[in-house]
């Protein structure tokens, strides 16, 4: 008679610790595979300026963020004062234009500021897949040498910035020097 309510409560315990396993996951800081690895190569058209392309070789020997975004991202907009501010500070920003619409893309750059330094524009997304993307906005640092240092799956927060990423760019920077 135990051993038959035994076997359910034991399954039943089992999901619930899985699931409490699966509440203290932080999935912004999924570990990436490219950490330490070259950053994928490619070139895109612009999206203000599509009769010209951009291309990642021209960032080589520079510190410089790869931050994926569209008009459409709701998250997008909530990070999109600190990319403000750090392009304000100096930081290179090339902002990959994904899966978007070019005049809501360039409209929503009107609204709420223009940070990026180019503007590739990833209309089908396969660069996206090339850097591994979940989902937008997802943000690389990338070293003066085209290696990825640093990502950050979703929105940046001001934590985020301050704990990780800012001090990834200073000593970047430093080792540059």
């Amino acid at each position: 008679m135990k051993s038959r309510f035994a076997a359910p409560l034991l399954a039943f315990a089992a999901v619930i610790a899985l699931l409490a396993a699966g509440l203290a996951l932080k999935p912004h800081e999924l570990p990436s595979p490219f950490i330490g690895k070259p950053a994928p190569p490619f070139t895109l058209p612009r999206l203000l300026a599509p009769e010209e392309t951009f291309s990642v070789s021209q960032m080589k020997g520079n510190v410089w963020m790869l931050n994926v975004w569209a008009s459409w991202c709701a998250a997008c907009r909530d990070e999109h004062p600190l990319l403000n501010r750090l392009a304000q500070r100096g930081m290179r920003i090339v902002g990959l234009n994904y899966k978007d619409d070019p005049e809501d893309a360039a409209n929503w750059l009107r609204r709420f500021g223009n940070p990026y330094s180019h503007i590739p524009r990833d209309a089908g997304g396969d660069v996206g897949i090339e850097y591994g993307v979940y989902g937008v906005p997802e943000t690389y640092l990338i070293d003066g040498d085209g290696v990825i240092r640093f990502k950050q799956v979703g929105p940046l927060t001001a934590d985020a910035l301050r704990r990780k990423l800012l001090p990834a760019i200073e000593k970047l920077r430093g080792e540059k020097s």
